[in-house]
């Protein structure tokens, strides 16, 4: 009997959004799932053939793409970042908005930008800050940080941060600006291309149940 397949989802700011996506697409995680006691990381769902996993949002992309998980749902940053060729991301979900920014002190005096060659990020998109600088004709330093990203200049760890915003109120909160748009950001689903091919009569059908729920939602 075929395993049944394996859903990613990401905790975190995608998730509120997901879970009416999941439901179009005929999806609903087991009660167990919205317990916020539960320590659980697998639930099943109300299709016996799909299971969920509930993972960090960078971790969605590494299951996906090593064949742990056959689908999963995850920002377009996370897809950028990795840039996985195992991952095949047929549907932009058109939910999760936000953009990945560099950001600095509000009102910083100091360096002269044009005799730059050199600039010291904090952030958890190495990759991404790194072509984001290169472009410029900058090598960029990046400190990794996982969170907390805009203590990073007024504790002198780096002068810029990169990192996702949304509103904007976080970034203000501490005295930053945004000085650069990297990337608008929407979430994606993703797919393992392998398992694509091979389970193929069961993940595109489900892709396009997706396709179909995007446009659902659009015309709401």
């Amino acid at each position: 009997m075929t395993r049944p397949l394996t859903l990613a989802i990401p905790k975190g700011r995608i998730l509120e959004e997901a879970l009416p996506m999941l439901a179009r697409v005929g999806i609903e995680p087991e009660a167990d799932f919205h317990n916020s006691k539960s320590r659980a990381l697998r639930f099943a769902t109300n299709r016996p053939d799909v299971s969920i996993i509930r993972v960090r949002a960078f971790d969605v992309a590494t299951f996906v793409a090593h064949g742990a998980a056959q689908i999963g749902i995850v920002g377009s940053d996370v897809v950028e970042e990795f840039d996985y060729s195992e991952l095949y991301a047929p549907v932009d979900l058109d939910i999760g908005h936000c953009r990945l920014s560099v950001a600095e002190p509000e009102g910083l005096d100091g360096e002269n930008e044009a005799a730059l060659s050199h600039v010291r990020v904090a952030t958890k998109y190495p990759h991404l800050t790194r072509k984001h600088f290169e472009a410029q004709g900058l090598q960029a330093e990046c400190v990794k940080l996982n969170g907390a990203m805009e203590l990073a200049p007024s504790l002198g760890l780096s002068r810029r941060i990169v990192d996702l915003v949304s509103s904007g109120a976080t970034l203000k909160a501490n005295g930053l600006v945004e000085t650069s748009v990297i990337m608008q950001i929407s979430a994606r689903l993703i797919v393992n291309r392998a398992a694509y091919k091979m389970r193929s009569a069961e993940l595109v059908p489900l892709v396009e149940a997706f396709r179909r729920a995007v446009g659902v939602r659009d015309a709401a």
